[in-house]
């Protein structure tokens, strides 16, 4: 394969996230207004990318993170192996006591190794994984694509980021994430390095 730049950010922020609710993959929200400040603001510091495709996730709030870039010309393809996990029964839900306890004793298996582990309705971190494997064949595999743009979601990025640096999942809470973050990896032919973590300094002026 040849050499690749992909940059990976999270979606803009939508209601869900900013009244501290459960999204995952069964919830389709557009951005809010700040999620939309977000998007322009990214876009505003990096349009000058040479892009040569935006590999977008099969929900909208993807989409609509990237579309000044879309609009700009840049090509773009939706992957269904890019949405974000799916939290089953808990989306779309507030937090209380009660889900709470039961999200985060999900994710207390997941820290003990226990990656086939779902929250009911939902997904394992290993079923994630393995239709973000055929996702990014697809995106490697593209060799007159040298720099990419890939928008995801937030667990959906730990988990993509754990297992293409480490080739394991148990690096996934290493990677903190906020809406519209940018990561960086570099592909050199023979392996991927990570370049950028966390980038949030195109919303600095966002209030």
């Amino acid at each position: 394969m040849n050499k690749k730049t992909i940059h990976i950010i999270r979606h803009g922020e939508t209601v869900y996230n900013k009244t501290g609710r459960i999204q995952g993959q069964g919830i389709d929200a557009s951005l809010n207004d700040q999620g939309r400040a977000q998007g322009t603001a990214f876009f505003k510091t990096y349009q000058t990318l040479a892009l040569d495709k935006i590999y977008v996730s099969a929900l909208k709030r993807t989409k609509e993170s990237v579309i000044h870039f879309i609009n700009k010309g840049v090509p773009y393809e939706s992957l269904t192996g890019l949405n974000e996990i799916s939290w089953g029964d808990q989306e779309g839900k507030s937090f209380t006591p009660e889900t709470e306890k039961r999200h985060f004793d999900v994710l207390g298996s997941w820290q003990k190794g226990d990656y086939d582990r779902v929250s009911p309705g939902g997904e394992s971190p290993n079923q994630v994984m393995a239709r973000q494997r055929e996702a990014l064949a697809h995106i490697m595999k593209q060799n007159h694509e040298s720099e990419v743009l890939i928008c995801m979601h937030g667990r959906a990025m730990r988990i993509l980021l754990s297992w293409l640096l480490y080739d394991s999942l148990s690096k996934m809470e290493s990677f903190e994430h906020t809406n519209l973050c940018r990561y960086q990896v570099n592909y050199d032919g023979n392996h991927f390095s990570l370049v950028a973590s966390n980038d949030t300094r195109h919303l600095e002026n966002i209030s």
